[in-house]
Formats: C-alpha cells, structure tokens, sequence
C-alpha cells in the first residue's frame, strides 16, 4: 500500500471504508444481491408516504461540481465543472438505527453482513481488537469481526438500541437498494447528493463554509487527535453520533460531511471533461462494479483521509459493509 496521506488500499481502494476480498466474481454476485435487494416486497402505501412527506425539496439550478484540484486524482473529484440539476427531494438525515429496524421487521430482509457472517470494523472500537485478524492487509486499523452487522455495530455484545438515533452502519450498497425498494425511494445520483450537500452556497469546502471550526466550534463528526491510535474525541465522539448533531446547512439538511459516508446511486469512474455547456442531470459511467459514497466520516483527519469536503467522493465494492457507511434517501421532485 501507500502512505496513509494518500489513503489507498491494497488493490488501489481507498482504505477509508475496504472493500471485499476473495468474493465471487462481479457479475454473477451482482445478479444475486440484486435480486434479493429489488425483491423485497413494498411499504403500505401510508407508510410510503410519511416516508416521502419527511424529504426535504431541493430547488433545481446551475452549481460548480466538483473541486479546483484535488489531493486525491483517482477520486476524480476535480476540476470542477458546471452542471445543472433537476429539482428532486432527499432525506435531512442519514437512515436511522431505528428507521432500519423498522424495515428489517417488516421484511425479515438479511443485510450482506449478516448473509456472510462478519463486516470491518475500526480497531479502538473493539474490547479485544487483537482478537480479530486485520483486514484487508496492510490496515492494521480494520478488523474483520464475526457478527458485526447493524444491529450489533462491534459484533457480540454490542446492540443498536443503545444509539437508536444514530445512523445505521454496516450498510452494503444493496442493502440501501433493498430499503429504498420497500421504502417506495431511492438512493440520490452524485450531482443531486452535492447540489443539496452545498446548500446553495458556491465553491465552499463545506456546507457551512470554509471554515474546518467555524467560530472555533466543531461543526460536524471527524477524527481528533493522532490517526490511528489516538482520538481525543474533542468533537464530542469517537464512533458515530446522532443524525441531527451539528447544525443543519441551508436546505435544513444534517451531516452532509462527517459522520458517515453515504452511497449514492451511481457507479464510480473518470468524470468527461467539462464541456462548453453545462452537463444536465449527470449520471455515473453506464458499466462498473465500485459504486461511489459521498461526505467522510468520523475516521476522516487531514493526515490520512481528509476526504470531508462538500466535493469529496470515494468508491467500494457494493457488497462491502464497515462500521462508518450508511446512507440517506431522496426522491423525484
């Protein structure tokens, strides 16, 4: 691997949230989850509206996508580029513990976690870390831990109920397809994801601004402290917090940065060089595997990941689950 300041993996994955190994080969897996994930039987009709009534609007418009230049060039996160987005809807939060729990009763849906029997969790987070083998190799700071799964974030003896408010982790990419199935809506596209995360403010590093502290206070859920040993949790947490922590950006919207990343609809690959008109409505590449998640997380820090910006992407396999990813839902407008 290389440094941490450039925060690959192994296999050229950012090591910010692994990714599978050892799995079954792209396409066959793929047709598998997909199947279990669209299979999952719909919300009541009422259910799928009060779901739909809690997304927020998200006026359409022009926006500079993306950032002047970036640390990371295969995040392809820069140069920036004007796009034009539809008016759609999205969630002011991540997905709950609690709002997960409430999908998986009414479904009996198994998450890729629990189908395969472990997911990654972060060392310091474990009683006995050195119980667990380190994985994927070369980042001592990922364990690969038996029965962790979102209703147990550290494996046995660990329980969601304990953190009901904060966002549910461990969240594979289908494992968000499946809730969206039931739910009656969808993961948000990349450039609706940024639009709402920006606010509708301009070239800003975050939602709030360009401030990391602005006034000095902390305004959303990173790592403090020397990565990846030492979390002096000044922010008020080591792990997740609370899906309405902070406050919100202009759109009302909560942890667009931080907290944890959060996949969105689109596959990841090399964005097309700006053009002379605005892109309308971009999408991800039509083919690929890894599928891209959005806005950091509480392991992000400027020496190893500091991919906590409003412009900020990353990728994984869609099978893959950590303690640190989760997502949101939107809607057409």
């Amino acid at each position: 691997m290389t440094d941490g300041r450039d925060g690959k993996g192994p296999s050229g994955a950012t090591c910010c949230a692994p990714g599978k190994t050892g799995k079954p080969g792209p396409d066959a897996f793929d047709a598998t989850r997909l199947a279990a994930a669209r299979g999952v039987d719909p919300a009541p009709v009422e259910v799928r509206a009060e779901l739909l009534a809690q997304l927020r609007d998200i006026p359409g418009g022009f926006f500079d996508m993306g950032a002047r230049q970036s640390s990371f060039p295969g995040d392809h996160c820069a140069p920036r580029r004007k796009v034009q987005v539809s008016p759609f809807r999205i969630a002011p939060c991540a997905v709950t513990n609690t709002e997960f729990a409430r999908f998986v009763a009414a479904t009996g849906y198994r998450t890729v976690a629990e189908v395969e029997g472990w997911s990654y969790v972060f060392h310091l987070l474990l009683d006995q870390p050195d119980a667990w083998p380190v994985s994927p190799p070369g980042l001592p700071w990922w364990r690969m831990v038996e029965g962790a799964y979102w209703a147990a974030p550290e494996g046995q003896g660990s329980d969601w109920r304990d953190r009901a408010a904060h966002p549910a982790v461990h969240i594979a990419w289908y494992d968000a397809l499946a809730y969206c199935t039931w739910a009656g809506l969808r993961l948000p596209h990349e450039a609706e994801w940024e639009r709402a995360a920006r606010g509708g403010h301009a070239r800003r590093k975050f939602p709030w601004g360009n401030a990391l502290n602005p006034g000095g206070a902390f305004a959303m859920n990173t790592w403090q402290g020397r990565f990846p040993d030492q979390n002096t949790a000044e922010d008020g947490y080591v792990s997740t917090a609370p899906v309405t922590a902070f406050a919100p950006n202009d759109y009302g919207l909560f942890n667009m940065t931080g907290n944890v990343w959060e996949w969105v609809g689109d596959r990841f690959g090399p964005r097309p060089a700006p053009g002379k008109r605005p892109e309308r409505d971009p999408r991800g590449p039509a083919e690929g595997h890894a599928r891209i998640q959005r806005g950091g997380s509480y392991l992000c820090h400027e020496s190893y990941c500091d991919r906590y910006h409003v412009h900020s992407r990353t990728r994984n396999d869609p099978d893959s689950s950590t303690g640190n990813c989760g997502f949101r839902v939107s809607a057409d407008a």
